[in-house]
């Protein structure tokens, strides 16, 4: 989170967040159908799918309607029959050569309350699952077939079979049967997640774990994990166990939260914020903490002249890495607060000086925290992983310039070295969405943030809204990877856990619609809340 404390701005206006209509949205009917059409189909046709199901050539009965599932399936083609709800034979196996899915199998057989028979045979009233490669079959796509009594649900991986045995869990939840026919569904976007504070704000390991389970079911898959900031560090660390705040989880805590995340097909995004928001690593190492040329210390900012500031973040990083095995880290680099005077080469001579000696006579501050964010990327990229910053550690100009490697998490334009998203994309930058006009729910509302709304999501935002309420052009889909809703702990007391559980509940359904269904939503808001509100 980007605000240093509660009732201050840095660097920029304060957030109106109170709605407005947007008129400049444009619902696109189409993404470039390599990144997230259904297998089998373009884009277009996906689209028009989703309200006009096809004409059924064989059979009688009811022509069948689309599943009610939260998010909507991609592209349902109708038939005639009463569909498959579970019944007193009912089992859930396993195809040949996918016993990989065993896991999958036994999950939604627990849930259905049917038997879990495993690699046999599929026989009347029974659910199949199975791995095979579609010709094009995009990764995390399924399809699930109901015809004669039976469920077949195939993908080309874990994950895609996973989330349709989640779309069979959630029509048998809303109306007891999944309708008669054939689903074909993947998600619009890679990445699509929450982001949680958890430095500020301690959350238990049952709580973590409960919106794990809600994340998936709505077909989720990243949770961030923001654990350290200047008012907590909350994972326990072998290497510097005197930062670690008295409240915080083990890490096998910890490693019980990442198994249940890889069980559902959710990643864990680490974060260790720096060269800001250090403060609770520096309580206990006082010499760190940066000071301006007057030796007024500069809140949660490390002086990072100091090799002994890179070694201590790094020896962090380092340790992290063991305990977080995903693909993905997040190095934070935002708000260095030693950037948000009027001339930082005055303020901090110290590190003007440091600039100039590692990077030239022509180097700035800039240049020096831009070469930071490049060495804490190296550290944690060193396993190949993709590593995120906040879009406002990236500084137009200086000598130094941003590992082009390096994702850009896009949250606000507001504070000093924020530049609009179109900077970003030109640049051929990959961006995740966290617009916080949006996608904020930030504990007690200062700063003028206001709680986000299931609405406002659902009727005003897309993807492609990276800031502000305005869509960036539809030609840069593809660098757009995605988007994560954030909750932080300015106001740590604000509200309980379980007051956040329910106030992010209907936002993170409505985000979850438009991450994984590109087009207009044919329900209404009225309707897609009770709908959320039934499947969950």
């Amino acid at each position: 989170m980007r605000w240093n404390s509660p009732g201050t701005l840095v660097g920029g206006a304060a957030v109106v967040a109170a709605a407005v209509t947007l008129t400049a949205l444009a619902w696109p009917d189409a993404t470039p159908p390599d990144h997230s059409a259904p297998a089998g189909t373009t884009e277009a046709s996906s689209a028009r799918s989703d309200t006009r199901p096809a004409a059924p050539t064989t059979s009688s009965g009811a022509l069948s309607k689309p599943p009610s599932t939260v998010p909507s399936v991609r592209q349902f083609e109708a038939a005639r029959g009463a569909g498959w709800r579970p019944g007193g034979n009912s089992g859930v196996v396993i195809a040949k050569n996918s016993e990989q899915l065993a896991d999958e199998g036994k999950l939604i057989a627990k849930e259905l309350k049917i038997d879990y028979r495993g690699a046999v045979a599929a026989k009347a009233g029974d659910v199949e699952l199975a791995l095979e490669s579609g010709k094009q079959a995009g990764p995390e796509s399924y399809t699930l077939t109901a015809r004669d009594g039976r469920v077949k649900i195939a993908g080309p991986d874990e994950a895609g079979v996973f989330y349709g045995t989640r779309t069979l869990k959630q029509s048998v939840r809303a109306d007891g049967a999944i309708p008669e026919g054939v689903i074909r569904d993947q998600p619009d976007r890679p990445q699509r997640g929450l982001n949680l504070d958890i430095a500020r704000k301690y959350y238990t390991p049952g709580w973590i774990e409960s919106r794990l389970r809600e994340m998936a079911d709505l077909k989720l898959n990243q949770l961030g994990l923001h654990f350290s900031d200047d008012q907590g560090f909350r994972i326990a660390s072998d290497t510097h166990p005197e930062i670690v705040s008295q409240q915080h989880l083990t890490k096998a805590e910890v490693q019980k939260i990442i198994a249940l995340a890889g069980q559902l097909h959710i990643q864990i995004v680490p974060e260790i914020d720096s060269p800001g928001h250090l403060g609770a690593v520096m309580a206990p190492h006082p010499e760190l903490q940066l000071r301006d040329v007057n030796g007024k210390p500069t809140r949660g900012a490390i002086d990072i002249s100091q090799p002994a500031a890179a070694k201590i973040v790094d020896d962090l990083l380092r340790e992290y890495d063991t305990l977080f095995p995903g693909p993905y880290w997040h190095i934070g680099a935002d708000e260095y607060q030693a950037l948000v005077v009027s001339n930082p080469e005055a303020s901090f001579p110290q590190l003007a000086a440091a600039a100039r000696k590692k990077y030239g006579a022509n180097a700035k501050v800039q240049d020096l925290t831009t070469g930071w964010m490049n060495d804490r990327a190296a550290v944690v990229g060193a396993k190949k992983r993709d590593v995120s910053a906040w879009n406002d550690g990236f500084f137009p100009g200086g000598v130094v310039k941003a590992d082009q490697n390096l994702q850009v998490d896009y949250w606000t334009g507001k504070e000093i070295g924020a530049r609009p998203p179109l900077d970003y994309l030109r640049e051929g930058r990959s961006v995740i969405n966290l617009n916080d006009e949006f996608l904020y729910y930030v504990l007690g509302q200062p700063n003028d943030f206001v709680y986000p709304t299931g609405q406002r999501i659902y009727d005003q935002w897309t993807p492609f809204v990276l800031r502000g309420t305005k869509p960036v052009p539809q030609k840069y889909s593809k660098q757009i990877l995605g988007a994560r809703f954030a909750v932080w702990g300015d106001i740590a007391s604000a509200q309980t856990q379980d007051q956040v559980a329910a106030g992010i509940r209907l936002p993170l359904a409505a985000l979850s619609q438009k991450v994984w269904n590109p087009v207009k939503p044919d329900l209404s808001w009225a309707q897609f809340k009770a709908l959320a509100n039934k499947v969950a």
